[in-house]
């Protein structure tokens, strides 16, 4: 199916889709981007991976320089400008991480990063250090199995989260060899896999892609992420339902980004759309201290009146959580009156899953003016 038929794009009829898009150029001749920006955004697909499917990229408005869609994926000079607090790894995967490819942060469960490779590169990926076709990988086989062995010597471990890099970017041979693997475990009865891929590559959604995702032994959920309700279309929505009516429950991961869903009548949209396809409103993350991304990023005060005003507007069928990553991987926390609670201009004291008390100084543009 084209992305010019595609119900909620902007592409004009009889616009074929480009390829890929990986360097400055590539987003030149799409037309998402100006050549005289041809040398700041080499410099920034130099440092930080780029991708955009052509699928996407057929979703762009060309005609609005602020199209959301084009926002989230076309690199941006401003990736280069550091902000003090900016942090290499803002949610602490390292200090949490006993063997390659494993983040264990909480007692029930795992991070397994099987691949560091996407088929897009979001450009607030708080894993933009390290993701990337340059940057490694699929996990070795040496290093799969001494994650298995530290999931097995563990019985608390119950979930396993399937991350990256995208899972579904692996071929469903190894994506089902990994899950099978998984399952076989008796302790864990969880297998959840974070994607971009069904509304983003909707194409690699096969049949042979779905049935690896189901393995004997553990239940097998998988998040979906998006952050625009153009980013269902039809097409999207209908490689959820194949998903949904093979019996893979399905949730959502949202990022709050300024300029792409700062406002509460396009997260309602959002919400209900995913609930439309019957994907429940998980997790609407406020953004992190990641390099590069403080053209994302809203103070916490404001992000707590947008959803606010948001959930004013649904049901509770459609209510995500609103949560933030402590940094230092001190855990995901509700970003309510009781986690969280202002001390000054940009300073806060966030209150951890353990009860552990932490400061926390935001690093967000000015608030917005809408």
């Amino acid at each position: 199916m084209d992305a010019g038929g595609d119900e909620g794009g902007r592409v004009s009829a009889g616009r074929s889709r480009p390829g890929p898009l990986t360097r400055a150029t590539d987003f030149i001749a799409a037309g998402l981007a100006v050549p005289e920006d041809a040398d700041a955004l080499g410099r920034v697909t130099g440092r930080y991976s780029a991708a955009m499917t052509g699928y996407l990229a057929g979703l762009v408005d060309r005609a609005d320089p602020a199209d959301p869609i084009a926002r989230q994926f076309v690199p941006d000079a401003r990736e280069l400008r550091p902000d003090p607090l900016d942090l290499a790894d803002p949610i602490g995967d390292d200090a949490h991480s006993p063997c390659e490819g494993l983040v264990h942060r909480y007692p029930d469960r795992v991070l397994l990063k099987l691949v560091s490779a996407c088929p897009v590169y979001c450009r607030f990926c708080f894993r933009r250090e390290t993701v990337g076709a340059a940057k490694g990988g699929m996990l070795s086989p040496d290093a799969f199995d001494a994650a298995l062995d530290y999931i097995r010597a563990r019985s608390d471990i119950w979930e396993v989260i399937l991350t990256g890099g995208d899972p579904l970017a692996l071929s469903p041979r190894r994506l089902q060899a990994a899950i099978a693997a998984i399952a076989a475990i008796d302790h864990v009865k969880i297998v959840r896999v974070h994607t971009r891929v069904p509304v983003a590559a909707p194409e690699l959604v096969t049949p042979e892609m779905i049935g690896a995702l189901k393995a004997d032994g553990a239940t097998t959920w998988v998040a979906i992420h998006a952050n625009h309700p153009r980013e269902l279309t039809v097409l999207a929505r209908e490689k959820c339902r194949l998903l949904i009516d093979a019996g893979v429950p399905l949730v959502s991961q949202t990022v709050l980004l300024r300029g792409v869903n700062d406002d509460p009548e396009t997260l309602a949209a959002l919400m209900r759309a995913f609930v439309e396809a019957r994907i429940k409103p998980y997790y609407l993350h406020h953004p992190d201290l990641a390099p590069g991304t403080a053209h994302f990023r809203l103070p916490i005060a404001e992000g707590r009146i947008i959803v606010a005003r948001t959930m004013a507007r649904l049901s509770g069928l459609a209510r995500p959580a609103y949560v933030l990553d402590i940094p230092g991987g001190y855990g995901k926390i509700a970003l309510n009156a009781q986690a969280a609670t202002q001390e000054g201009a940009g300073d806060w004291r966030l209150t951890d899953p353990a009860g552990r008390s932490h400061a926390y100084r935001e690093a967000a543009g000015k608030p917005h003016s809408g």
